[in-house]
């Protein structure tokens, strides 16, 4: 849990699964004396938009997505994306299955194809629109194809036609086998290949988990505990935080045991008997309701994962992943763990000196961690966050990227003036590859806040790039979303360094996107393994701690020819990865009571807790009194036997970085072998193979130990 301006705040990203416009462009990537410009440009463009928007709009060629359907239209195109799926559906079905060809079973990936952009469309204005009745009517239609979706995977007819095209083993390509293979997986995994009684336990199973994962984020969301506190016990919180808070009569201050009050009590308050109490009761929310719930969900999942031939829930859910097998999850995390260990003490000591010369001979708890941190921080590193925001106007940040993205990865990115959009912030751009100007695809950008809209930083895929039967390409479309607060004429929109960090690490995700080179959608742009995608993500915010960067994207707002120091990067650089051993022990610590769970029977979650936490966090006892297994979402729904992989690809991205980019710089040649190597074979290709062949070798966890033991020295 850390603060609005810690690079290591957790951020759940969705990759959530819709445009038509112009013809005018500009090219927006300036270099040199040009970029001067580039916020006087901005303040013109908004100035203009509402002018532009009423010329002539034209299609977005090899774009299939629509943008302000009404809600009626929604729910029109979603009752014809289920009509026309069923069709297709009964028409594998009819095929005899000693007759079944290559083309009867690619008409469902070209039905993906087809309909994954029109999904789209019905799905992604719930998080955009303006409208509450659209954003309903999205949210309904998103249900009820989700539904028809998963009632087409239980179909037992396509499942028999597919499942004796499999068994021939005739294919048209290494893509193709993949395709028809991960078709069999999903019939399998509600239990097709089974008998009729253990099918229907599966499936009985299955909706059992639906709804007690449900219930489990219910009574967090719900939950209402809250704590009464003086001004004094909340010592520390500056006036403009705490008007966040309520007030219980005069002299009271409630606090709920939410994030958006929990957080700032722990890294900012001086009482150390309140950060307690805080931490205690935060970690005490549904202790009674839902230890039990997860209990019941983790012994389900190992009847499923039996039902389906695995020992284990943890073996079923790692098995398809880049990992492979749950043992190489634990080899792993304790190889990290083992490597990280004495970097962790050091940053430990630091922090319980610091708290027994500011508190006394007070035992140094868990619940310390935030402030002591935080405290350690601002007297080694002396960054004002609040000033350095200055340097970060959106337009320049946006300008430095795309130049990024050009001179590195051969993406030039010019906008379309005049484009059929939601609302008047969105741009639009094309894609164009550097050397050949082949259309790469589509990026929408919605980076402002307003009422309505999703409030987190995260990438919408709403095109995934494909060939049809006769070669036709259907290309990418991408949507990246950010909650930014706008600005004005007197000061444009400025990003918190976090934010910046944020911007890099989707950017990453767009580029993924857009370079995905696959025939079939089923792996074209985010569609890959679920270890490996977060990689560009990561490897792509490394570039924010580069000084030649930051001078790139920085300029004052008032002044973009004054930049960032070098004595702020050298700070930033040795900033991040401050007290990162001691984080990640935290974090590895929840990823082993993930994995373990879901690797055994009959597990004690609070014994289990009790044992893991004073072996991993070097002597730190858990709060007593709590049960982290009542309020760890991450292991209820989502990331069920898969927490590892939040680490997994932060620390490869590491490597890729450290031994590819570090001294390279924005390299186009290593860029582009990136591109083609890494981001372009999609996932019908194992990802482990694709980083072997750009690196050289197999990843390590070294680079990134290494990176933290440098902030440390």
């Amino acid at each position: 849990m850390e603060g609005e301006d810690d690079r290591h705040s957790q951020r759940e990203e969705s990759l959530i699964t819709g445009n038509n416009g112009g013809r005018q462009k500009k090219i927006i990537v300036f270099t040199g004396t040009a970029a001067v410009f580039a916020v006087a440009f901005n303040f013109a463009y908004v100035a203009f938009k509402s002018y532009q928007h009423r010329q002539k709009i034209q299609d977005l060629v090899g774009s299939n997505v629509r943008v302000n359907l009404s809600a009626n239209e929604i729910r029109k195109l979603a009752d014809r994306i289920i009509s026309e799926s069923t069709e297709v559906h009964d028409a594998v079905a009819s095929v005899p299955i000693d007759k079944v060809t290559y083309q009867d079973i690619m008409v469902l990936a070209e039905l993906e194809a087809k309909h994954f952009p029109l999904v789209q469309s019905c799905v992604f204005p719930r998080l955009v629109s303006s409208s509450a009745e659209v954003r309903k009517a999205s949210a309904e239609a998103e249900q009820k194809i989700n539904t028809h979706i998963g009632s087409c995977r239980k179909r037992e007819d396509v499942f028999c036609v597919v499942k004796a095209f499999a068994a021939r083993g005739e294919w048209n390509s290494a893509e193709a086998k993949s395709y028809v293979q991960s078709l069999v997986r999903d019939f399998e995994q509600n239990g097709l290949n089974l008998t009729s009684s253990k099918k229907e336990e599966v499936q009985r199973l299955q909706a059992q988990i639906d709804d007690l994962s449900t219930q489990y984020v219910q009574n967090i969301n719900d939950d209402q505990t809250f704590l009464l506190f003086t001004e004094s016990e909340i010592e520390g919180l500056p006036s403009e935080l705490l008007q966040i808070f309520d007030r219980a009569g005069k002299d009271k201050i409630k606090v709920t045991l939410k994030s958006n009050h929990v957080l700032p009590i722990l890294e900012l308050c001086k009482v150390g008997a309140t950060r307690r109490k805080v931490a205690v009761g935060y970690g005490q929310r549904c202790k009674e309701i839902n230890v039990p719930v997860l209990e019941n969900l983790v012994q389900l999942r190992h009847k499923i994962a039996r039902l389906l031939g695995y020992d284990n829930y943890a073996e079923y859910a790692v098995g398809s992943r880049m990992a492979k097998s749950s043992s190489k999850v634990f080899e792993f995390l304790e190889e990290l763990s083992t490597s990280l260990s004495d970097l962790a003490a050091k940053e430990l000591a630091i922090l319980k000196e610091l708290k027994t010369t500011e508190e006394g001979d007070i035992p140094f708890g868990i619940e310390d961690l935030l402030y002591y941190v935080k405290k350690a921080e601002e007297d080694k590193f002396h960054l004002d966050f609040g000033a350095l925001k200055e340097y970060f106007p959106l337009s320049l940040v946006l300008q430095g990227i795309f130049k990024i993205l050009q001179d590195a990865f051969g993406l030039r990115f010019e906008e379309i003036v005049i484009a059929e959009v939601w609302h008047e912030d969105v741009r639009v751009f094309s894609v164009f590859d550097l050397s050949s100007s082949e259309l790469m695809g589509y990026a929408y950008f919605d980076l402002y806040s307003r009422k309505g809209k999703y409030g987190q930083t995260c990438v919408l895929p709403l095109q995934n790039g494909s060939l049809s039967a006769n070669a036709a390409r259907q290309v990418p479309v991408v949507l990246l979303m950010s909650d930014i607060l706008k600005g004005d004429v007197n000061c444009p929109a400025l990003l918190r360094f976090s934010e910046v960090v944020s911007l890099f690490h989707e950017f990453g995700h767009v580029v993924h996107h857009l370079c995905n080179r696959s025939p079939l959608a089923r792996f074209s742009g985010l569609r890959v393994d679920h270890d490996f995608v977060e990689m560009p993500g990561h490897v792509f915010e490394n570039w924010c701690y580069d000084s030649n960067v930051l001078k790139l994207i920085s300029g004052h707002y008032q002044d973009i020819t004054r930049q960032i120091k070098d004595d702020i990067s050298t700070s930033l650089q040795r900033w991040r990865h401050s007290f990162s051993a001691l984080k990640m022990t935290q974090e590895i610590l929840y990823c082993l009571f993930d994995q373990i769970i879901h690797s055994a029977d009959n597990v004690d979650f609070l014994e289990l807790f009790k044992y893991l936490h004073p072996k991993v966090m070097l002597g730190l006892p858990i709060l007593e009194g709590t049960n982290p297994a009542s309020c760890f979402p991450h292991s209820a729904i989502g990331y069920e036997a898969s927490c590892y992989s939040r680490i997994w690809s932060k620390v490869f991205a590491a490597d890729i970085f450290a031994s590819k980019f570090l001294d390279g710089g924005l390299n186009h040649q290593i860029g582009m072998q990136f591109r083609n190597k890494v981001l372009a074979p999609g996932g019908a290709k194992d990802p482990l193979e694709c980083l072997t062949s750009f690196m050289g070798r197999e990843p390590s966890i070294k680079a990134y130990v290494d990176s933290i033991a440098f902030s440390s020295d």
